[in-house]
């Protein structure tokens, strides 16, 4: 569908070339370009970035906003569902013109408006083992703002197969969780990275985890969450900062308190 190269074909782990600024993109990210920690290198590094996004609704709707807002030139999302009227309280990328609309198409509207530099990629189905190879080609990051556990599993089995990173969250009720994916690399002490499954070894068994339309939630939640995952895939793509590698972000919100959790990768059986 890109027509670009698949990660392990030889052209894919080539360095992408730095196109410039133009002057309206400089003046367009100039609080970006005045920090340090990104500046017009980091800002060129955006440009340069191809990421995909699974999921138009809360969770993707502060991502692909900020994102595209940040200059990431070339964003592609995945969902096969429509705008309805009881998402908008949370799904702030669609409005009520847009109902009954792709979420794919009614996001790349919403994403022209606010920055028509951004290229967008549509794939109007969902993500799965089948259709991971294919959406993933040319992407080099992987956001999954997805609902399922299904989703999240094939989501990190393609995201390692690929060797790009991935960012996850997950949001319920009044709480919500992001971590970031780099099992094909290792820590600075030579140990390899966590994979998501030794954060999650097995899905919960279907029922368990009560949906959006059974449970509730609130709106704001899903700014919170997202626009932090948007953050760390800034970090990712500049440089800037320590991404969440190995490390699970917790937030309560009827608490307003954060929480960290470390983890590792879990040994084999082989290995004892």
């Amino acid at each position: 569908m890109t027509g670009a190269a698949f990660p392990g074909d030889g052209r894919h782990d080539k360095v992408p070339a730095m196109e410039p600024l133009t002057p309206d993109e400089i003046a367009r990210y100039q609080r970006h370009i005045l920090l340090p920690e990104i500046g017009g290198a980091g800002q060129q590094k955006l440009k340069a970035a191809r990421v995909l996004v699974i999921g138009a609704g809360g969770l993707g709707a502060p991502i692909l906003q900020y994102l595209a807002a940040a200059g990431v030139g070339t964003l592609g999302i995945v969902d096969d569902d429509l705008v309805s009227l009881s998402n908008l309280q949370r799904q702030v990328i669609h409005d009520s013109g847009t109902i009954g609309e792709l979420k794919t198409e009614s996001a790349a509207i919403a994403i022209a408006r606010l920055n028509p530099h951004v290229r967008l990629i549509r794939f109007e189905e969902r993500f799965s083992p089948e259709t991971a190879r294919r959406q993933l080609s040319g992407f080099d990051l992987l956001i999954d703002g997805s609902d399922n556990f299904d989703t999240r599993y094939a989501a990190a089995d393609a995201a390692e197969g690929a060797r790009i990173p991935l960012v996850t969250g997950a949001v319920g009720r009044f709480d919500g969780s992001l971590t970031v994916v780099k099992p094909y690399e290792t820590a600075e002490d030579g140990t390899p990275n966590p994979r998501y499954r030794d954060l999650f070894p097995e899905a919960p068994p279907a029922g368990l985890i009560p949906s959006c339309a059974e449970a509730g939630i609130i709106g704001a939640l899903t700014g919170v969450i997202g626009t932090m995952m948007a953050m760390e895939a800034i970090k990712l793509v500049t440089g800037a900062g320590e991404p969440l590698i190995g490390r699970l972000l917790l937030y309560d919100a009827l608490s307003a308190r954060f929480e960290t959790i470390r983890y590792k990768r879990r040994r084999s059986r082989q290995a004892g």
